[in-house]
């Protein structure tokens, strides 16, 4: 086969495996010498604290990938192949390396994030200012940018619609697998002085507690999470709001940063819902969500930092000091209530939260506290191990009812209520709140309620060893209820 270039190099981001690659299966079919790069963009890792898991994650995953890259090269006869590795600003090092390679094009997936998008026109520019051209195709997600319009030609709002759609546009084509390891041969050895890998310490980052978490690194421990989630997935809708059982699939921070392809767990989900599995059925419409919220950024840019229904940029949150030291409590897992407590101590701990409690948890800021939707929206992004801005400010603005097909504002979750339905027996409270653990089932819920004896006996001091509710759920509601009446123009 002819190819048009004869050097090429494939810049990885958040698709950080090699098999079913779209980037890397162009640059091969294309190229007679494909290299390829990753860069630990200064950009985005110098505002981050020195301990963060991402930053662990990312590096453990890079250093599978060159493993991955080198393998097939020898595969195929080429000795030093593998990863080429940058620590720098991505808009500066790509240009740079892809002029010391004498590349004719560069090969990329798309990331519509806003500051991804600044960042590739800047490359762009640099590129094409040395003759050299940036291709680059869709693999994050199964639909995106203008693929899914109304009739009208405008963009979804509403997800049921957009669901509708999508099942109606899905063809096998659209799940099928970017093929890599067949034109594997174009794979080019690294030139000597472009080899190694910097260890996480030359990046600036510290080692976290990522390795003692349920959260295996890499496309290897992706296929891990999907094998056993595969054996559970018919339950998925039986057990996915209940944050002490094994309902989720744990995938998600491997979707983030593309050490599984959305088409192969898609692909996986559409196999079993012919088969009638309900679980997977639900589990699939969870992956249309994401491809919704991620084309509702690329339509509506304006959703970051702003409603996406701007009367409700008028609403007057709470702030000053009192509102300051209700943020802090909540972002410390000590407003007394102990589901909305748990999950913000999951958080910090871990990194991850259930996704019942990430609803449950932004409600209570939004609703109980009167806080701006955004302080949540930020403190997310900076613990959430598979933060992706599309799905954390969608999820917000559906909590906040502020988004596109949100949450009605006057649904105000009670957290009372959804810790007895979600968590009935306190065994996820009782993991993240071990000073609650001596209550009995029918009050950890809620410790306010209980008898001093009942306190007594349970070796607890409210006040002292775990907080007063900041404030009354009910007081709370009527508050929420006239700010947005207000807004409104009520």
């Amino acid at each position: 086969m002819d190819k048009p270039n004869a050097r090429a190099l494939v810049w990885f981001r958040r698709d950080l495996r090699v098999d079913d690659h779209a980037a890397l299966h162009h640059a091969l079919v294309s190229a007679r010498q494909v290299w390829c790069a990753f860069a630990f963009d200064r950009a985005i890792l110098d505002p981050l604290p020195r301990a963060d898991r991402r930053v662990e994650f990312i590096h453990d995953s890079v250093v599978e990938l060159d493993a991955a890259l080198r393998e097939k090269a020898a595969a195929h006869g080429v000795q030093g192949g593998g990863l080429i590795v940058r620590h720098g600003r991505a808009a500066d090092e790509l240009p740079a390396l892809a002029a010391r390679l004498d590349v004719q094009a560069v090969y990329t997936n798309h990331d519509d994030d806003p500051a991804a998008l600044a960042r590739d026109a800047a490359v762009r520019d640099a590129l094409a200012a040395k003759g050299i051209a940036l291709h680059s195709f869709k693999d994050h997600v199964v639909f995106e940018r203008r693929e899914l319009m109304t009739g009208a030609g405008a963009p979804y709002s509403v997800f049921t619609p957009y669901k509708n759609a999508w099942l109606r546009a899905l063809q096998p084509q659209h799940l099928r697998a970017w093929p890599v390891e067949q034109h594997a041969s174009a794979l080019a050895a690294r030139p000597a002085d472009l080899a190694g890998l910097p260890g996480l310490r030359a990046l600036g980052f510290e080692a976290t507690n990522l390795h003692q978490l349920a959260l295996p690194t890499g496309a290897s421990g992706a296929q891990a999470l999907l094998d056993d989630f595969l054996d559970r997935i018919d339950d998925y809708a039986a057990t996915r709001d209940f944050p002490a059982r094994k309902g989720p699939s744990y995938l998600s921070t491997h979707l983030r940063f593309g050490t599984v392809s959305i088409r192969r767990l898609a692909d996986a989900a559409w196999q079993r819902v012919q088969g009638g599995s309900r679980g997977a059925e639900v589990w699939l419409s969870e992956l249309v969500w994401r491809d919704f919220y991620h084309q509702v950024l690329h339509h509506h840019p304006h959703v970051v930092g702003h409603a996406f229904r701007p009367a409700y940029d008028r609403i007057r949150w709470a702030d000053g000091p009192a509102a300051d030291a209700h943020f802090d409590a909540w972002c410390a897992g000590r407003t007394g209530y102990p589901l909305v407590d748990a999950a913000m101590r999951q958080i910090n701990q871990t990194g991850y939260m259930h996704n019942r409690l990430r609803m449950v948890a932004a409600s209570f800021l939004v609703k109980d506290l009167g806080l701006d939707w955004r302080r949540g929206e930020a403190y997310f992004a900076v613990h959430l191990n598979d933060f992706d801005l599309a799905a954390n400010n969608g999820g917000w603005q559906w909590a906040a009812s502020t988004g596109c097909d949100a949450q009605p504002y006057f649904r105000i979750f009670n957290p009372v209520s959804q810790s007895e339905r979600f968590d009935p027996d306190g065994r996820f409270i009782r993991r993240y709140l071990p000073e609650l653990a001596g209550l009995p089932d029918a009050l950890i819920h809620a410790p306010w309620r209980a008898r001093p004896v009942d306190l007594a006996a349970a070796g607890l001091v409210l006040g002292r060893d775990y907080p007063r509710p900041l404030v009354d759920h009910d007081d709370a509601r009527r508050e929420t209820l006239a700010r947005f009446a207000v807004a409104r123009g009520g």
